[in-house]
């Protein structure tokens, strides 16, 4: 927010904001289910329930895999079909039905994931990869059995088996695969400590976190985790903030100064005054986003279910068709069969079920360790085409700790230390930086600050209220040429500089003018937009003067100076019918409609306050380096999801044709056991090229 804008207090106090009245752009995500195929069941949100029933799940997996394998040997060692391969022989009495007794265990108790999910697949109406793993496996026990009491032909016992056994083996490393996605949230919940000591009077008592309450006083002693969401009543310390906020370096902290639940304390100890627990706190906050992200669906998604859904009517198709087209040719039943089978088995788009949910898992949960906040998945994936990039300045491109350089008195009846002395009143309860600017100055010249009396935000303009009799207004210059007041001609310097002025009694009476400094990270982030051919402009309340000044020394494409909040909507909607993807970058709250309007609305600077309800993508620091981190970790989300879809339908359009038994005539078939193999190689190297996801995060 910007000089013209500062003074709408209505935006300052963040705990009188109703949120709820925000409306989001795109879904309402925290009412999105997530469907999909049974590997959601694989998926689930990923609070301390989900990720139990998520680890029972990978046990079941694991104790099935180990069962089936064991039976497996003797199956594979007693069949005649195998024997004739490795030319021995061995064959016990009844030696048909010692592998029918295996192989119907193996069949109920190895299968029954794989039977279960058909079931629920047929049920809801969308047969997919549940589907075609029990019809495969299936149509080979029951030609099996029927060999076994009378049908003429050969088992495929050996082939069930195996089949199942490396079924729940690509099942249990895709399951282990999600499970480690989700443990960057785990270690979230994990950072609150179990205890926290509270201060009564002058005994200090031990108690369980969940008896905490609000405005309860806690000591944090060093190298503790702080308990709770709260502001340092007493002490001063360094906080590493590093897991919740991705800001590496440890954040000075001094007394009024808020702390986050779950950061570390340094080397001092600390007197906190409790503010938000339990649900209410920026972790839980942070939690919650990050879970509904991961749920919802994102075009990509959906475009993979398609997909799915597609592949399996076709193997379907194909499956019944192979075997048809070899009977007509007069192949023998038992050959056309294999085929069908081989074919229901490759066909299994299980790769594909997990091609983008994983990506998903992964980018969301690594973007919360490094401050991305993401609440629009299909916003995060688009960022990629981002080709302008709308800034606000203020604590943004510049550091927003504003001091006052000037105060300038033009009135007879006023001095500029009464100036600043009556403007402090208006300003003592906000916590933007220019009104901090301001409240600092008058500490430090140990200024009493008067009370204020029938306070009014100005919207966009300024504030005003009653002081010691006097009707006191802090505005910005739009306010005075709309009021045709005439703006003194010494106001500007050359410097980048923020000037608000002071009306005493509807008088101008002067103005204080404040510095705020340019973030080095700013350069180095426009460098990279530039790079990547994306467009950085400026669009800010200051005065043209300041933003000519920030502008040239960042080398900004261009700059839109002394606008108001309802102006940004308009700016974006130019650059919008130019053809410009837009980014626009806002404080969340009071650049709401710009933040609605743009194709990417990012929140910047929110720190605690994570609910900016129209922002698709929030930043934890107000630093531009994480916008720059934000897109090009969106392409490169949006690049493996592109790769995993590529492989994972590319494996069926080979395999599909090679399993129908197309090179028959130069003596190649793919036998369903080898089938099987090469699509649990598919999910494997899927979810590997998911979990190198991480590396790129922060690359230029």
């Amino acid at each position: 927010m910007e000089n013209h804008e500062h003074h709408n207090h209505e935006e300052m106090d963040h705990s009188k904001m109703d949120h709820s009245k925000m409306k989001h752009k795109k879904e309402d995500h925290s009412k999105m289910n997530h469907k999909g195929g049974d590997h959601s069941g694989h998926n689930p949100g990923h609070g301390e329930h989900g990720h139990d029933h998520h680890k029972m799940m990978i046990a079941d997996f694991r104790k099935r895999f180990w069962v089936t394998l064991v039976l497996t040997i003797p199956i594979l060692f007693f069949s005649p079909m195998i024997q004739d391969f490795f030319g021995y022989e061995f064959l016990l009495p009844g030696n048909p039905y010692i592998l029918f007794a295996l192989s119907t265990i193996v069949y109920f108790y190895g299968g029954w994931p794989f039977l279960k999910g058909f079931w629920s697949e047929i049920k809801k109406g969308a047969p997919g990869m549940m589907t075609l793993i029990s019809m495969a496996i299936s149509v080979a026990y029951f030609y099996s059995t029927a060999t076994v009491f009378g049908l003429r032909g050969e088992d495929f016992f050996w082939e069930l088996s195996t089949l199942i056994a490396i079924m729940l083996l690509g099942h249990w490393i895709e399951m282990k695969s999600v499970l480690g996605a989700s443990k960057a949230l785990q270690l979230l919940v994990s950072m609150m400590p179990a205890e926290a000591h509270r201060v009564k009077g002058d005994i200090i008592e031990d108690i369980p976190l969940e008896d905490l309450l609000k405005d309860d006083v806690i000591l944090v002693k060093p190298g503790e985790k702080v308990p709770a969401d709260g502001i340092i009543v007493d002490g001063s310390s360094y906080l590493n903030e590093s897991m919740l906020t991705g800001e590496s370096k440890p954040v000075k902290k001094d007394e009024n100064d808020k702390v986050i639940g779950g950061s570390v304390n340094g080397n001092s100890t600390l007197k906190v005054k409790v503010e938000h627990t339990g649900k209410d706190s920026y972790l839980n906050k942070v939690i919650k986003m990050v879970e509904e992200a991961q749920k919802t669906k994102s075009k990509m998604q959906n475009l993979s279910d398609r997909a799915a859904k597609w592949l399996t009517y076709i193997a379907l198709g194909i499956g019944f068709g192979t075997l048809a087209v070899w009977l007509i040719l007069g192949f023998p039943f038992v050959y056309a069969l294999e085929r069908m089978v081989t074919v229901m088995v490759i066909a299994c788009p299980h790769a594909l079920g997990l091609a983008i949910p994983l990506v998903v898992a992964i980018s969301t949960a690594v973007s919360a360790q490094n401050g991305l906040l993401i609440r629009n998945r299909t916003a995060f994936e688009e960022s990629r085409k981002i080709s302008a990039l709308l800034f606000d300045k203020t604590g943004t491109l510049t550091k927003g700790d504003f001091g006052v350089t000037r105060i300038e008195s033009v009135s007879e009846t006023y001095s500029s230390e009464e100036i600043l002395r009556l403007s402090s009143a208006l300003e003592q309860s906000s916590e933007h930086p220019i009104a901090v600017g301001i409240i600092k100055k008058v500490k430090e010249d140990n200024m009493t600050i008067p009370k204020p009396e029938n306070f009014n935000a100005i919207t966009g303009k300024g504030v005003e209220a009653n002081v010691e009799g006097k009707q006191v207004k802090v505005v910005s210059p739009g306010f005075l040429r709309d009021e045709k007041i005439t703006i003194p001609e010494d106001a500007y310097s050359d410097a980048a500089e923020t000037v608000v002025f002071v009306l005493i009694d509807g008088k101008l009476a002067g103005y204080i003018a404040l510095a705020d400094e340019i973030r080095p990270e700013s350069a180095e982030a426009i460098k990279v937009f530039k790079k990547n051919n994306i467009k950085v402009l400026m669009a800010t309340g200051d005065n043209e003067k300041t933003a000519k000044a920030v502008s040239d020394k960042l080398g900004l494409d261009g700059y839109y100076a002394e606008v108001l909040p309802h102006q940004k909507v308009e700016i974006v909607e130019k650059l919008q019918n130019k053809g410009e993807f837009v980014a626009m970058t806002g404080d969340g709250v009071n650049d709401a409609p710009a933040l609605a309007k743009a194709d990417v609305g990012i929140a910047v600077g929110s720190g605690t306050d994570v609910a900016a309800e129209t922002a698709d993508i929030i930043l934890v620091n107000s630093n531009p380096q994480d916008i720059a981190n934000l897109i090009l970790f969106g392409k490169a989300t949006y690049n493996k999801m592109i790769q995993n879809l590529i492989w994972a339908t590319g494996y069926n359009v080979v395999a599909i044709p090679l399993a129908a038994g197309v090179l028959y005539s130069s003596g190649f078939v793919l036998g369903p056991a080898v089938g099987a193999v090469f699509m649990s190689l598919s999910t494997i190297i899927v979810a590997i090229n998911a979990q190198l996801l991480k590396r790129k995060i922060g690359k230029k």
